[in-house]
């Protein structure tokens, strides 16, 4: 297997790592196993104090015991984590699996156990009679209660944020960090005046071999690219779409010269399924799954709907703020554009957060009065630019309000606005 050179191929290799649960494990198997033969090292080289000396017997009993309960622990863990999946393939979203395996404080875990498991296992070997690993039995009981004081806190934690309303506030805070930060990345590479680009049309079209969703541009990558070439790349597609094999990815305006389609391609990441690295839309859409999954049937927990709604509303003042004109002209140093990127305007994220909830929820007062109450909020909050979307969305959830209650009494009861669906300040 080579080594992967393209920036793609580098992307996808670090969501790898970051997404995988046997990595860090398995470094921390090699460091217990190193950590060992220094701590015999250090045994052989000087006298340890005299409350850490062992009989061999007792050393090999306590290293044995370790070991066991490091395999035990392990199995723990797994079942544990067999549950999450459960728990977020039912009642949440299987979208935000993809945002648990990076979870830090769970591969701790794992390397904690591994490493005191391999710790143990290699000081086994080098007991005998008249030769015990005295520190090595001490520093291995350290560990073992290093390894119990965060299996309290991994229990701990995974206790109180798999509640949904944990998940949407580590979700929100996930997807406002990427739209933060792109913001900051646009706005950098912004070329001074309107941007436009002239152009009679595309001189050549960079097309995918093995298609996939877009995960991620290589934003600098491609500026320079294109500077090099003296062209303009125009990419066709938004973070997240999926592509077929042989669809048209960038259009190429202009230039001195052809540039490598293989290059190119190489500077936008492409995978099996979206990723929250550069689309915030993501942490959106799964903040929707989990809203309409438990207006389903199935589950019918407008409540937890209710609460879902209110991170919705709290990411939509966020991207309310910021300007989005739906497609990016980004220049190089000398501020000459070289890059067009598409990407969402304020239709596209009010439409993503409020038209499913909309539809699946239309029968629930809750729902109607709540997402009454977060539509109001944004009239008061954002711009008169953002204002006709949002009175757009008014007029379909009355519209709703109206099919669903005939009855003048109740549709006047679900029209009204209530920051907490029901039972909460009336908002005339």
């Amino acid at each position: 297997m080579g080594v992967p050179t393209s920036w793609a191929a580098r992307f996808r290799l670090r969501q790898y790592v970051k997404a995988s649960l046997w990595i860090v494990p398995m470094l921390g198997l090699v460091l217990g196993a190193l950590l060992a033969e220094l701590a015999l090292a250090a045994d052989s080289a000087g006298r340890p104090p005299s409350g850490w000396h062992y009989s061999a017997t007792t050393a090999s009993d306590v290293l044995t015991a370790i070991v066991g309960a490091m395999v035990a622990l392990l199995g723990f863990v797994v079942t544990i984590g067999v549950l999450v999946v459960q728990q977020a393939t039912g009642t949440l979203s299987p979208r935000y699996m993809r945002l648990w395996y990076r979870d830090r404080l769970q591969k701790a875990v794992l390397a904690t156990f591994t490493g005191t498991f391999a710790f143990a296992f290699s000081l086994l070997r080098s007991i005998e009679s008249d030769s015990v690993p005295d520190l090595g039995v001490t520093l291995a009981g350290v560990a073992v209660a290093v390894s119990l004081v965060l299996l309290l806190i991994y229990l701990n934690r995974f206790t109180h944020s798999l509640r949904p309303v944990a998940i949407a506030e580590l979700v929100t805070r996930m997807g406002e960090a990427v739209f933060t930060a792109g913001a900051e990345v646009i706005r950098g590479a912004a070329p001074r005046g309107d941007g436009a680009v002239a152009s009679d049309g595309p001189v050549m079209r960079i097309r995918t071999v093995r298609g996939g969703a877009v995960q991620a541009f290589d934003v600098p990558g491609l500026l320079a690219e294109a500077a090099r070439h003296d062209c303009v790349f125009v990419l066709t597609r938004l973070v997240g779409d999926f592509l077929p094999p042989g669809a048209v990815l960038v259009e190429v305006h202009g230039g001195t010269s052809r540039p490598d389609p293989e290059r190119v391609t190489g500077l936008v990441a492409l995978g099996a399924e979206r990723t929250i690295e550069q689309d915030p839309a993501f942490a959106l859409r799964v903040l929707v799954d989990i809203a309409i999954r438990a207006l389903s049937p199935a589950v019918n927990d407008p409540t937890t709907a209710v609460q879902v709604i209110n991170y919705i509303e709290r990411f939509l003042h966020l991207v309310g703020s910021v300007r989005l004109p739906g497609r990016y002209v980004l220049a190089d140093p000398s501020g000459t554009a070289r890059l067009v990127l598409p990407g969402r305007d304020w239709d596209n994220y009010l439409q993503l957060a409020v038209c499913e909830i909309r539809d699946y929820g239309s029968s629930s007062v809750q729902i109607c009065r709540r997402l009454h109450a977060m539509l109001d909020g944004l009239l008061e909050a954002l711009s008169a630019q953002q204002h006709p979307s949002v009175r757009t969305q008014m007029d379909l959830l009355r519209e709703s309000v109206e099919r669903e209650f005939p009855d003048p009494a109740r549709r006047s009861i679900a029209e009204q606005a209530d920051h907490q669906g029901i039972g909460g300040q009336y908002l005339p």
